[in-house]
């Protein structure tokens, strides 16, 4: 029996299909109070933009919130819109952290992906931000 590679691809959109316009913040009401917040999926998934096909992952996020806190019904619905897109990793991450950022402005924030090995590879990506650091969010 002679295997065919079949040379397949899943359709799956662009990262124009990332719906930053829904995250929203509330206020938070002890400014000048150090909190850390974190908030973690196990169920993450985006599409690999090479063959479509799903990476799932943990997505964990850990912030020190300024005046503004993350609003978790909003954070859900903007997860699920990467569930069709094609992105690496290492642009997932800064692409998260980039969109939250500007939502809350927080005065720090870390991103990280753990994704569930393939193909006997396990690949973790992190993305930090702090508000005193010379970054620039667009």
């Amino acid at each position: 029996m002679d295997f065919q590679p079949l040379d397949r691809k899943l359709p799956f959109k662009g990262v124009e299909a990332i719906d930053s316009s829904v995250l929203e913040a509330f206020p938070y009401e002890f400014p000048g109070q150090k909190i850390d917040v974190e908030i973690e999926t196990q169920e993450f998934t985006a599409v690999c933009p090479f063959s479509g096909m799903p990476d799932f992952g943990r997505l964990k996020i850990r912030y020190i919130p300024d005046k503004l806190c993350v609003e978790l019904r909003s954070l859900k619905y903007y997860l699920l819109s990467y569930r069709h897109v094609g992105i690496f990793y290492e642009h997932l991450v800064n692409r998260v952290l980039e969109d939250l950022v500007n939502v809350c402005k927080p005065v720090e924030m870390t991103v990280e992906a753990d994704y569930t090995v393939r193909g006997g590879l396990k690949t973790r990506a992190v993305a930090t931000w702090r508000s005193e650091s010379d970054q620039v969010i667009k």
